[in-house]
């Protein structure tokens, strides 16, 4: 038997077609995040067009003060947008904070609406919580352009501006915008826990911008999107989704993108950037990655599934060549050169992503955290089919 029809020789093929395959994907990706034209600041020449801002929380008594100190120092006119937050069933002082907002000097620019949801007929017996705290905060908005973000979150004081002014000149009926984590009003310890998690959404939000601009598949987060109140009734909102507890952002995105293909665009501003908290303890870390991967099953995208396997697979092959070399060292030397190969294909992509949330000065970690990123992966990717997972005090199950 020659080396060619050895096992060793195919195995070695697939991984390097399996990596030659990936590297063309984040090549793709750079090129298109690259692609995508920078929005300015915007230029009020235009009658404002009326904005709902819309804050599901619950249990959110840590954050809701800043978020709601944030859009009230927003430079848009204060008579052309609303705040409506959602108390989700909280048991702190979340619904108490917002209504005690109004008595606040802020209050007379901001004046936030707090909805309860205790009491509302259907909450008590629905699964996907978030989506039907959406649904009762458009159900009561009198904006044309509905906004949704975190309680955890603050903005950039141009943030509704800009989203208000791409809407009009883009004449949009989805739009994706940035997300950060981390800001320089929050502490950082500079901890392994927040490096790993903002150089992993950093990627994420690269293949965001880079996916939605070229409609190679459709993606977003829920911290700062914007969509029109009529599409999303034109869609049907959040029907035939509404069984799974996440996919707020997400599944509703490609509703609206099926309807509307040339209508859905991710606004590259950084005025647009919505900055969020990091998970600040492992736990908390694994259940809000599970609770993103669980939805995976529910794609209507096949695209974006595709991707997803050939990122799974190609990471579970890295894992196999660890195993494999406890037998036969061949398969840790060809792993280590693959995986340098990974590397070298990945940093530009994350460079350039990372220079425009201005969080370049991670990436001296960036290859350090390699193999525990391809652990991450496999264990996200493995846990989230089972779709079991804690989040904001509940139990959620598939």
């Amino acid at each position: 038997m020659t080396l060619m029809q050895t096992p060793m020789f195919f195995v070695t093929l697939a991984g390097c077609l399996f990596i030659a395959v990936y590297a063309l994907l984040i090549a793709y990706y750079r090129k298109a995040w690259k692609a995508i034209p920078g929005y300015p600041s915007p230029v009020q020449t235009h009658p404002p067009v009326r904005i709902s801002v819309l804050i599901p929380a619950r249990n959110e008594e840590m954050n809701i003060g800043a978020c709601l100190d944030s859009l009230a120092r927003q430079t848009y006119p204060c008579g052309s947008f609303e705040v409506i937050v959602i108390d989700d069933h909280s048991t702190d002082a979340t619904a108490a904070l917002v209504k005690g907002f109004a008595a606040t000097e802020s209050a007379r620019r901001l004046a936030p609406v707090c909805l309860g949801l205790a009491g509302v007929e259907g909450a008590q017996t629905v699964r996907a919580h978030k989506k039907f705290a959406i649904e009762t905060g458009i159900a009561a908005a009198t904006g044309e352009l509905i906004v949704t973000t975190d309680a955890d979150c603050i903005f950039h004081p141009q943030w509704l501006s800009t989203l208000a002014a791409y809407y009009i000149e883009k004449g949009a009926k989805f739009i994706a915008a940035p997300v950060r984590i981390g800001d320089s009003r929050w502490k950082m310890d500079g901890s392994f826990l927040y490096i790993f998690q903002t150089l992993d959404f950093i990627t994420l939000q690269g293949i965001t911008g880079a996916s939605v601009h070229k409609k190679f598949h459709s993606m977003c987060n829920g911290a700062n999107l914007a969509y029109e109140k009529k599409a999303f009734y034109e869609v049907g909102g959040f029907k035939d989704i509404d069984s799974i507890p996440s996919g707020d952002d997400l599944l509703l995105m490609h509703k609206i993108y099926k309807k509307y293909p040339e209508q859905v665009f991710f606004l590259k501003s950084r005025q647009a950037i919505v900055s969020t908290r990091p998970e600040t303890d492992w736990k908390g870390f694994i259940n809000q990655r599970v609770r993103w991967a669980s939805k995976a099953g529910s794609y209507d995208d096949r695209r974006i599934f595709r991707v997803l396997l050939l990122v799974y697979l190609v990471n579970v092959f890295f894992a196999g060549l660890a195993v494999a070399g406890c037998w036969n060292s061949w398969w840790w030397l060809l792993g280590l050169l693959l995986l340098l190969v990974k590397t070298v294909v990945e940093y530009p992509f994350v460079r350039v992503v990372a220079g425009f949330f201005g969080q370049q000065h991670l990436l001296v970690y960036f290859p350090v955290l390699q193999p525990f990123h391809i652990l991450y992966t496999i264990v996200i990717g493995w846990l989230g089919q089972f779709g079991h997972y804690r989040w904001k005090d509940r139990k959620i199950s598939k």
